[in-house]
């Protein structure tokens, strides 16, 4: 990541805070080798990192264009995603009826936290010249739960609308009656992660700049495989893995419930995206386009890493008291937040390799930011949501 501290050390610790977001935004764009990427990601990054388009309290207007393709003759093209089409008609569940609603959630209860102290290790703060007493770190570590769950909202916002586009574009009629039922989904995944927020936190975290920058970029993005690819693989694929971190941690019972019918749905969502690139990747583009794709997945991955930062409870915490480049340390350096990343990428990496897109040639970048420690995993096609919660459940 561009390192801004030896440029806003001098300056006032609010002015040094702004100046920091600002030329983190910029190091985004530094980093970004590929030409063709940058061209691509460099329209959303304006808008979300330095227009701030998602938090201006107004309804956010992305432009569209991708072709729809019909089929008059509904082939049954694809099995496996036939095969899919069928478990997801099985799995639907009824959010406002099947989770129980009238759990109590009570977040000062020490017997069903959302998420433990342990997770940011709030007292390290010390360390940074900040003191909380017991009830503000219990108030933090809730905060901390709060975003998450906020940002889960907004990225299956994101999911949703992504999903119609897919089912629109893909170009297998079985994908499209499978994408079907994802749309479902995602409807869903916004009912109940919304009604939790609403109804038993009462609060809700605007989403997030880098976040905003990755839908905005694959809403406006015309082709249909790199909506695949955004969507279904990275941020499909790393929330499968947040969500179960979460699962694992949290003693809250209605959240684990919520949480275990989401992550059922989303290992589908993600073995759903790997079968549509597979063949596609490897047999249907030419190198130049299967290299920018790789290049494209290489640098989302990085922005993806650096969207949990929680730079929102940042604002409600600690802005002018403590600098902004030593929250960042802070967190990155924090138990949970250290995990949060394992697990996300544990999820990502081997789905990029199955569908082709971690060739010998980009293999040493991921390597130089520790991501290659995940590439032997199991991939999408070879998880089921029910294997995934019982590895969940033997691990807590």
């Amino acid at each position: 990541m561009f390192d801004a501290s030896k440029l806003t050390n001098l300056l006032p610790l609010k002015m040094r805070s702004q100046t920091d977001a600002y030329l983190e935004a910029l190091g985004v764009f530094l980093e970004i080798r590929d030409p063709r990427v940058l061209a691509s990601l460099a329209p959303s990054g304006v808008r979300g990192l330095l227009l701030k388009r998602g938090k201006q309290g107004i309804p956010t207007q992305i432009k569209c264009s991708h072709t729809a393709y019909f089929d008059w003759t509904y082939p049954n093209d694809h099995p496996e995603m036939r095969e899919l089409y069928t478990r997801a008609k099985a799995g639907q569940w009824d959010g406002a009826t099947y989770l129980p609603w009238k759990t109590d959630v009570d977040p000062e209860n020490p017997n069903t936290l959302i998420l433990p102290q342990s997770f940011l290790g709030v007292e390290r703060l010390e360390d940074y010249n900040v003191r909380l007493d017991d009830k503000e770190k219990h108030a933090l570590t809730n905060s901390v739960a709060t975003w998450m769950l906020s940002q889960f909202l907004h990225g299956e916002q994101g999911a949703l609308f992504a999903a119609a586009q897919v089912t629109e574009a893909v170009q297998f009629f079985d994908g499209k009656l499978y994408g079907a039922t994802q749309v479902i989904d995602e409807g869903r995944h916004i009912e109940v992660f919304h009604r939790y927020l609403d109804e038993k936190l009462n609060k809700l975290y605007q989403v997030n700049d880098n976040l905003f920058v990755i839908i905005d970029a694959l809403i406006s993005d015309s082709r249909w495989d790199m909506k695949f690819l955004g969507m279904q693989i990275m941020v499909e694929g790393l929330a499968l893995g947040a969500f179960g971190t979460l699962y694992k941690l949290t003693k809250e019972p209605l959240l684990k419930v919520l949480l275990k019918m989401v992550i059922q749905d989303e290992a589908r969502h993600v073995h759903y995206g790997v079968l549509a690139l597979r063949d596609h990747i490897n047999k249907e583009l030419d190198e130049s386009e299967r290299r920018e794709r790789e290049d494209w997945a290489f640098e989302v991955s990085l922005l993806m890493r650096n969207r949990f930062m929680l730079y929102e409870v940042y604002e409600e915490w600690f802005e002018g008291r403590m600098p902004r480049d030593k929250w960042r340390e802070f967190v990155t350096n924090s138990p949970g937040m250290r995990e949060f990343r394992q697990v996300m990428f544990s999820r990502l990496v081997p789905n990029l390799r199955a569908i082709g897109l971690m060739t010998p040639r980009i293999l040493p970048h991921y390597e130089r930011v520790g991501l290659m420690q995940y590439f032997g995993g199991d991939a999408a096609d070879k998880l089921s949501g029910e294997q995934l919660i019982s590895d969940l459940d033997r691990a807590a």
